[in-house]
């Protein structure tokens, strides 16, 4: 079907996009493809409980933004028949066969389970994982502040970057300060720190004294 985007209120399409890290460089290819090719890959979205004709996005939030900076009045989508929860952990099964990183993953088991309260165990049942590593997904996002999963979803740190370095720690260790965490992400940010920049910068703070730091 073809949803208008002048319709408000027909096309729900904020609720998960924090679950998705940003490629700017990605999104300029998309564009590029997009004006010269048109939409070829619908997005997906399932009817909203109790509010006829709205629909909310599952996937397709990086063509919604293209097509719209193309002054594009419509998307093509496809409606999956199934509850939001469903169609989430349908979509991100689908998704980990690809390069999905545990960040992602434990932004989606997060939500479903505060949301929807889905335990530890029906989280490992459905995406037929151990408990073990739903919980290790959970911890991750528990505890990386927040400021900085946010730097992580907007591209300017990599996820790779920011579990390796700036997660905090256990007691005792080099990085149980939150405050070490935050000025290590503003550095990487700053000085566009690859993967092997960032190990460098941290290895020379990790083992240096309180000056050096």
């Amino acid at each position: 079907m073809q949803l208008e985007f002048h319709q408000r209120g027909a096309l729900w399409a904020g609720r998960w996009e924090h679950l998705r890290v940003r490629h700017p460089g990605q999104q300029q290819r998309l564009l590029a493809s997009l004006a010269a090719l048109g939409q070829q890959t619908p997005i997906i979205v399932v009817a909203v409980a109790n509010q006829p004709d709205r629909y909310l996005v599952i996937d397709g939030y990086k063509r919604i933004a293209a097509l719209q900076q193309l002054g594009r009045d419509t998307v093509n989508a496809v409606v999956w028949p199934m509850s939001e929860a469903e169609a989430l952990v349908l979509d991100r099964s689908l998704r980990f066969a690809t390069h999905e990183t545990a960040l992602e993953q434990g932004w989606l088991l997060s939500e479903l389970e505060k949301h929807f309260g889905y335990s530890l165990e029906d989280l490992a049942r459905r995406f037929d994982r151990s408990v073990s590593w739903v919980s290790g997904r959970l911890s991750l996002v528990d505890l990386l502040p927040e400021a900085i999963q946010q730097q992580v979803r907007d591209g300017q740190i990599c996820a790779h970057m920011a579990m390796k370095f700036l997660a905090p720690g256990p007691e005792g260790t080099p990085r149980v300060s939150l405050e070490d965490c935050r000025q290590m992400a503003a550095a990487f940010v700053k000085l566009h720190c690859n993967t092997r920049q960032a190990a460098q910068l941290y290895a020379a703070w990790r083992d240096g004294a309180r000056k050096t730091r």
